[in-house]
């Protein structure tokens, strides 16, 4: 029988691991591909993208890790603080971070900058601007937060493997 701890544990890292595999798919595909499409094209699909990765079952894995994760923590705080705990407070901080944090405060904000451009009616010029002004900026970001999120999901796992000494 798996106890609350373990349960708290393989939840944390059933999410981690679909954040981190969301990340890592994107930029191993979408991005790549967006980045051979004209302007107009490419601002569409990201348009497109952005609204359509607002529903539940995102929520449920991005929100939730942001949840697990301390959660599983602190079931894990009581004396001598084991290697477990810290691991699962390294990954949390990460998460916290490396993760929600650049995704909160610097890809949604260009999300919301993009979602406000108006395609129909901008000129190719405008159009191109805008991606110039987009693209870079928020692929490096990405980057940033697809790499966090893959160390937090080593962290979880290692936290799942090291047992509670």
């Amino acid at each position: 029988m798996f106890s609350l701890l373990n349960i708290l544990l393989i939840v944390a890292a059933v999410l981690s691991a679909l954040i981190a595999g969301l990340f890592y798919a994107w930029s191993c595909s979408i991005i790549p591909g967006l980045a051979k499409l004209d302007g107009r094209t490419y601002v569409a699909a990201m348009q497109s993208f952005n609204k359509a990765i607002l529903n539940p079952v995102f929520f449920l894995s991005f929100m939730g890790t942001l949840i697990m994760l301390p959660v599983a923590t602190f079931a894990h705080f009581h004396q001598p603080l084991s290697a477990r705990f810290w691991l699962l407070l390294a990954a949390s901080v990460l998460y916290v971070v490396g993760v929600f944090g650049i995704t909160a405060f610097g890809n949604v904000p260009l999300n919301n900058i993009l979602a406000s451009f108006d395609l129909s009616s901008a000129s190719n010029e405008a159009v191109n601007e805008v991606r110039i002004k987009f693209e870079a900026p928020w692929n490096s970001l990405h980057s940033i937060r697809t790499v966090a999120s893959i160390a937090v999901l080593v962290l979880v796992v290692c936290a799942c493997v090291r047992g509670e000494n």
